[in-house]
């Protein structure tokens, strides 16, 4: 298996193939949030949230597999195309992001067990919990932090 590479963005031009990475991970790990919430997130990844953050992508092989968006110390957005779970494409996302973004800080919705289990084990504690996501929707979220 060759070793992703972790690179900036190219911009706009990629953001399509950012939300189709997204709509790979979030099908295959976010069966508890339903169809009219995915299609109103997926509505908004290239106008409103890609924008916002610094985007980090994972490629293998010269193909984008996943991605990777920082604001200040906090991991806003972390997703790896379900083809390409589990061979180390999140890990290397999530270290170039610590190592050279500083983050300590990431929030998971609590129904994603498998994130949290990710998280924990790369070092974040669950620091609070609240119980809707950030746009009020029923997904209670995790606050995880680590030592900077």
């Amino acid at each position: 298996m060759t070793k992703p590479t972790i690179r900036p963005t190219t911009g706009a031009g990629e953001y399509q193939r950012l939300v189709d990475i997204w709509r790979s991970a979030v099908d295959a790990t976010h069966d508890f949030v339903s169809a009219a919430d995915l299609r109103a997130i997926e509505s908004r990844l290239a106008s409103d949230y890609f924008p916002a953050v610094t985007l980090t992508v994972a490629e293998i092989d010269g193909t984008a597999v996943g991605f990777a968006g920082v604001v200040g110390s906090s991991l806003e957005m972390l997703f790896v195309d379900a083809d390409h779970r589990g061979l180390g494409v999140g890990t290397a996302l999530l270290a170039k992001a610590i190592r050279e973004q500083g983050i300590t800080r990431v929030d998971v919705n609590e129904q994603n067990t498998g994130a949290t289990g990710f998280y924990t084990h790369h070092g974040f504690v669950i620091v609070s919990r609240s119980e809707t996501d950030d746009d009020g929707r029923p997904y209670p979220i995790l606050h995880l932090g680590r030592d900077a």
